[in-house]
C-alpha cells in the first residue's frame, strides 16, 4: 500500500511539475514561433527603432524641428540636412524624427480609447445577452456602416481640429471592432463548464467577467490592438492631411503631408520622406501583428 502511494504520489507530482515546466515553456514556444517568422522579426526590428527615435527624439534630431531659416528655403538633401529643408527652411530630417514620437502616441492613445470603450460593451454583451445585446450591437453596426474615415471627419467637425480630438475620433472610430470581438469570445466562454462551476460555488457576475472570461479575450485582442496601431496612425494622418488633426508648425507625419503637397514637383522631398515614414510604421505593425497571430493561435 505504501509503494502503491508512494508512486501515485510521485506520478501527481511529475504531472505537476510537467505542467509547470509547461506553463514555463510556453513563453519560449511563443518567442520561438515569433522570431522563426522572419516578416514578423523584421516589422518588429524597425518598430523597435521607431520607438528608439520617438523616445531619443530630442538628441537623435539634428536640428530643431521649429527653426526657420529662409535663407536655406527648399534645399535638396544634402550632408548638412540629410532629408532637405522644407518651404520654411526648417529640417526635414528633425520634423520627421519628431514625428515619430508624436504618430505613435496618437496611435496608442487612439488604441487605448477604442480598448476603454469597446472591451466593456462586448463583455457586458456577450455575457448578459438579450435585449442588452440587440440594443448595444445595433448601435456597433451603425457605426460599422460608415466608413471609418468619414465618421472620424464628421467627429473632428464637431469636436474641432485638432491633435487631441483626432486621436479621440480615430478610437472612437475603431470602438466597434474591439466590442464585437471581445463580444464573440464571451460569447464562447459564457457556457463552458468551469464558469457554470463558478456561478455556482457563488461566485458573482463581475468576478466570472474579469477573471474567467476576459483572459479569454486577450489573445485576440493583443493581436488586433498591434494591426489596430497602424490603421489609427493611418486614419489620424489621413485627418492631419485633410487639416482637422494636427495644426502646423506640430511636425506630425500627415500635416508634413500637406505642407508638401504643392511642392511634389518643387521638392519632391518635402513629402517624400514623411510618407516613407508612415508606410514603413504601419507595415511594421502589419507584419508584427500577423506574426502575433500565427504565434498566438492555439490551433498551431
Amino acid at each position: 500500500m505504501n509503494r502503491s502511494i508512494h508512486r501515485n504520489g510521485g506520478t501527481g507530482a511529475e504531472t505537476a511539475g510537467s505542467q509547470v515546466l509547461a506553463g514555463a515553456g510556453w513563453g519560449g514556444l511563443f518567442w520561438k514561433r515569433l522570431l522563426k517568422n522572419r516578416l514578423a522579426a523584421a516589422g518588429g526590428v524597425l518598430l523597435l527603432g521607431f520607438l528608439l527615435l520617438a523616445i531619443a527624439a530630442p538628441l537623435a534630431a539634428p536640428q530643431d524641428p521649429f527653426a526657420q531659416n529662409l535663407y536655406e528655403r527648399l534645399q535638396p538633401p544634402s550632408l548638412a540636412n540629410p532629408f532637405g529643408t522644407d518651404d520654411f527652411g526648417r529640417d526635414v530630417l528633425s520634423r520627421v524624427i519628431h514625428g515619430a514620437r508624436i504618430s505613435l502616441r496618437v496611435g496608442v492613445t487612439a488604441v487605448l480609447i477604442a480598448l476603454v470603450l469597446g472591451v466593456p460593451i462586448g463583455l457586458v454583451s456577450g455575457y448578459w445577452g438579450g435585449a442588452l445585446d440587440q440594443v448595444l450591437m445595433r448601435a456597433m453596426d451603425l457605426m460599422l456602416a460608415f466608413p471609418s474615415i468619414l465618421l472620424a471627419i464628421a467627429i473632428v467637425a464637431i469636436l474641432g481640429p485638432g491633435l487631441e480630438n483626432a486621436m479621440l475620433a480615430v478610437g472612437i472610430v475603431a470602438v466597434p471592432q474591439y466590442a464585437r470581438l471581445v463580444r464573440a469570445s464571451a460569447l464562447s466562454v459564457r457556457g463552458q463548464d468551469y464558469v457554470q462551476a463558478m456561478r455556482a460555488l457563488g461566485a458573482g457576475d463581475f468576478h466570472i467577467l474579469f477573471f474567467s472570461v476576459l483572459p479569454n479575450c486577450l489573445t485576440p485582442l493583443i493581436v488586433q490592438s498591434t494591426l489596430g496601431l497602424a490603421t489609427a496612425i493611418l486614419d489620424a494622418a489621413g485627418l492631419s492631411f485633410l487639416g482637422l488633426g494636427a495644426q502646423p508648425p506640430l511636425p506630425e507625419w500627415g500635416a508634413m503631408l500637406t505642407g508638401g503637397r504643392e511642392l511634389v514637383l518643387r521638392a519632391p522631398w518635402v513629402l517624400t520622406f514623411p510618407g516613407v515614414a508612415i508606410f514603413l510604421t504601419v507595415l511594421a505593425f502589419n507584419l508584427l501583428g500577423d506574426g502575433l497571430r500565427d504565434a498566438l493561435d492555439p490551433r498551431t
